[in-house]
């Protein structure tokens, strides 16, 4: 296009026209309710819909940067991004071994561009990401949208420009992007992270990429909620307002029971499609508040199967997609791939594989049964579907995986030991009291007292003690796993039990001359 056509475009830059929902959508500012989507009082470099919508084609490279220029000052000059482009192709394409994403701190692979209201590349972005040995540094500033998405008949799909209509954008019928837009803006936000846009979804002239994409991309969605720059949650669906009804908490939609919203959570997360008259009962606000409050809490505390259960009682349209909302939370740096045709309880088994050492052995010392799948130390999916309040804590201790299918344990280890009086388990809500006695000398035996905070019975008998203090630590043992050693030399867990409560300074085997050893688990 010469420069004289391309004139006729600049006055809708020089004008700066407000962006409004009138603007926008056509629709009188007073009309909508939610305040911060009314219109943009910042004063940054935004482009207007009606300028972003103007094919680039119909421009050329020259006229897209004149009129950029425009609008964006100081100028930014003409430049190759190719090399950019490329780079970030053979990352992703690197971090994909077999099964596994090698990286689980990969940034996604698009973002929304807000001021100029579009889906963009990655690598398109300004380069704040400074490549180093071994890992990236990320420290972009990417606002995660979070919501919880409502019901298929609440839902219209819309191709819109702003993901150059690459594939269908599921959303709720009484929102609008272009709004949600604005309200971002408000915020402070320039570049941000929407699934429906920036995640590919069903449908569209690609979709066979689809499937290669979701891949890497879904398990490592928790990246951008944990480390980008803020998160933004609409509660009642996508850019809806903020109605918290008496029966919210029960319906299947609600942001509270949806799994990917579990790894979704932020410190500082802000309420998107906040009105100004909130009429919600006090009750309600309350169970909000302290719902949410819960959830930051047990983030922090980061405890493997107080995270796991809290699948339990969400909801998602796979059964997959529970354990695949874990990955990123309980994971290492290396995790599984999104494999869509895997059952839930395979992925589990892939999960606690490639899951911390420390999340491993969490499992290990303080899930009360023994598991019921392929392994015996670690429980399988459907019994962290099933499982009652789990005492736990944080574990400092590592249970390591070998390629070979070989776990083990280094750590203290008594042969043989009488367990006594948690044959009943709990009672009332209250840890049930017994005792140990083991040989500590040639001549010498030690008596202590033991604990079951758990309902699962250990009868009275004799038994091969695993102790949760590996020979660098000095501390007081606290957890025991109780088993038994089968013929091949591994370790067949049956339960587990503590050796001191608040009150009590605990067994410390180092006085006894005990060694730690490595231990074989089955």
């Amino acid at each position: 296009m010469d420069s004289e056509s391309v004139r006729k475009y600049l006055p809708i830059c020089d004008k700066h026209p407000p962006l409004t929902a009138f603007t926008e959508i056509g629709h009188a500012e007073l009309t909508i309710p939610m305040l911060k989507q009314r219109s943009y009082t910042g004063n940054g470099a935004v482009i207007p819909s009606a300028l972003a919508n103007i094919p680039c084609a119909h421009l050329g490279i020259a006229g897209v940067y004149e009129i950029l220029n425009a609008v964006v000052r100081p100028p930014y000059p003409l430049r190759s991004e190719v090399s950019r482009e490329i780079k970030d192709r053979q990352i992703r394409k690197k971090v994909l071994v077999h099964d596994r994403i090698t990286k689980s701190d990969m940034p996604p692979r698009r973002v929304w561009d807000l001021c100029a209201n579009r889906v963009v590349p990655f690598w398109y972005m300004p380069s704040r990401v400074v490549k180093s040995t071994p890992q990236w540094l990320w420290s972009l500033s990417v606002w995660g949208i979070s919501h919880a998405w409502v019901d298929k008949n609440d839902r219209m799909s819309v191709m819109t420009p702003i993901n150059g209509k690459e594939w269908p954008v599921p959303m709720p019928k009484d929102t609008d992007l272009d709004l949600i837009r604005i309200e971002m803006l408000n915020l402070g936000a320039e570049f941000a992270w929407l699934d429906v846009l920036c995640l590919r979804q069903e449908g569209g002239e690609d979709e066979h990429l689809h499937f290669e994409e979701w891949k890497l991309d879904v398990p490592t969605i928790g990246f951008v909620y944990s480390s980008g720059e803020r998160v933004v949650c609409y509660f009642n669906g996508l850019g809806r307002p903020l109605h918290l009804s008496p029966g919210y908490f029960k319906s299947e939609h609600c942001w509270f029971r949806r799994a990917w919203t579990l790894q979704e959570i932020a410190p500082g997360l802000i309420i998107g499609g906040e009105t100004g008259d909130d009429v919600t009962e006090d009750d309600v606000r309350k169970k909000f508040d302290e719902q949410l409050t819960y959830l930051q809490q047990i983030h922090i505390r980061g405890a493997s199967l107080e995270l796991a259960s809290e699948m339990q009682n969400r909801v998602s349209s796979k059964p997959l997609d529970k354990v695949a909302g874990l990955a990123y939370l309980l994971g290492s740096n290396c995790i599984p791939i999104y494999d869509a045709d895997m059952s839930d309880s395979d992925a589990w088994e892939v999960l606690v594989d490639v899951m911390s050492s420390s999340s491993r052995a969490e499992l290990f010392f303080y899930f009360p049964e023994p598991g019921n799948g392929r392994k015996y130390w670690r429980p399988s999916w459907q019994q962290i579907l099933t499982m009652k309040h789990v005492w736990t804590s944080s574990c400092s201790e590592h249970v390591q995986h070998r390629d070979t299918d070989q776990d083990w344990y280094r750590g203290y280890f008594i042969d043989s030991a009488d367990v006594r009086g948690l044959d009943e388990g709990l009672w009332e809500e209250m840890p049930h009291q017994g005792k140990m006695v083991f040989k500590t000398s040639a001549t010498h035996f030690s008596t202590f007292k033991i604990f079951a905070h758990h309902s699962y019975p250990i009868p009275n008998g004799s038994y091969a003690l695993i102790s949760n203090v590996c020979e660098i630590y000095a501390h007081p043992i606290h957890q025991w796993v109780v088993g038994q050693i089968k013929k091949s030399g591994k370790f067949k867990k049956l339960s587990v039990f503590s050796s001191a409560d608040a009150d009590d300074e605990g067994v410390n085997l180092k006085e006894f001359c005990f060694q730690a050893v490595n231990i074989s688990l089955c």
